[in-house]
């Protein structure tokens, strides 16, 4: 990866979020990174903060890079490869995480043979704690795989799957911190309604579900064996896991992913469509 030149075609958060982890992981130098937006204060702030190298011509930043990360909003993905698709060469690696957009429709407006990987990567890849997936195209060979999991790597977990199975992580680790927001801020309620101060019970929530996610982690524990370390005869733990079994939490939770997975299978569908050569 140290002897590519990568250029991020759209330069919002999650570029933002790659940058700084390859810069401080030291994949690449800033010299070898290249980023293009139509938003030149953004362009701005990049280079102060981080001394890469910016333009406003994305076919400059085609020309120039052998590495190219599409991130760009979905609904102008259809805009973007349109301009400047045909510019794309055989031997430059195009990773896409535009979301809901599948490797057949960014293949449709890229030429034959065009070596594709998609990400899905979630938001807490801006602090440097990110789960992504990949998964490669038809023509994309196992070094460009490497290559794109050195870059997520950068900003936390990666796996690598077949893109039938991008539905189902867009609905669990893609959507997944919005459900887990949704409970930090449950647990914070409760605890100011037994008398804790909003701060206070915010920081401990959001504390307790970062140390149990990183004890699970760091452990290799199944959750289970980790949730009975904790639930002792008769205790408080118990009593609450039985008022949650109660309200079906287990059940709602499994339902939202299922149905954020055939949200997103129906979404890329629909792109598919959009972007088939007419």
């Amino acid at each position: 990866m140290k002897t590519r030149r990568l250029g991020f075609l759209g330069a919002g958060n999650m570029s933002g979020a790659l940058i700084k982890g390859l810069l401080h992981g030291g994949v690449l130098p800033p010299e070898r990174i290249l980023a293009s937006d139509v938003k030149s204060e953004r362009l701005d702030q990049l280079r102060a903060g981080h001394a890469i190298r910016t333009t406003t011509d994305n076919h400059s930043l085609i020309r120039d890079c052998d590495v190219v990360v599409l991130a760009v909003k979905p609904q102008v993905i259809d805009r973007v490869l349109t301009e400047v698709g045909q510019d794309v060469r055989r031997d430059q690696l195009i990773v896409s995480v535009a979301a809901g957009v599948p490797i057949e429709a960014l293949e449709a407006r890229l030429p034959k043979e065009s070596r594709v990987v998609r990400a899905m990567p979630n938001t807490p890849a801006t602090v440097q704690a990110g789960a992504t997936a990949i998964a490669g195209g038809s023509h994309a060979q196992r070094d460009d795989l490497r290559i794109a999991r050195e870059l997520f790597e950068a900003v936390g977990q990666v796996v690598v799957l077949d893109e039938t199975l991008l539905d189902a992580v867009t609905g669990l680790s893609g959507s997944g911190p919005a459900y887990v927001m949704m409970i930090i801020e449950a647990l914070a309620d409760g605890g100011v309604k037994v008398g804790l101060h909003r701060d206070t019970a915010l920081l401990l929530a959001a504390q307790t579900v970062f140390g149990s996610a990183k004890l699970l982690l760091e452990t290799g524990e199944h959750p289970g064996r980790l949730k009975d370390m904790v639930t002792s005869p008769g205790g408080t733990a118990i009593a609450g896991l039985h008022t949650l079994e109660s309200g079906a939490l287990r059940k709602t939770l499994i339902d939202a992913v299922e149905v954020a997975t055939k949200r997103a299978a129906q979404l890329g569908a629909e792109m598919t469509a959009r972007l088939k050569p007419a």
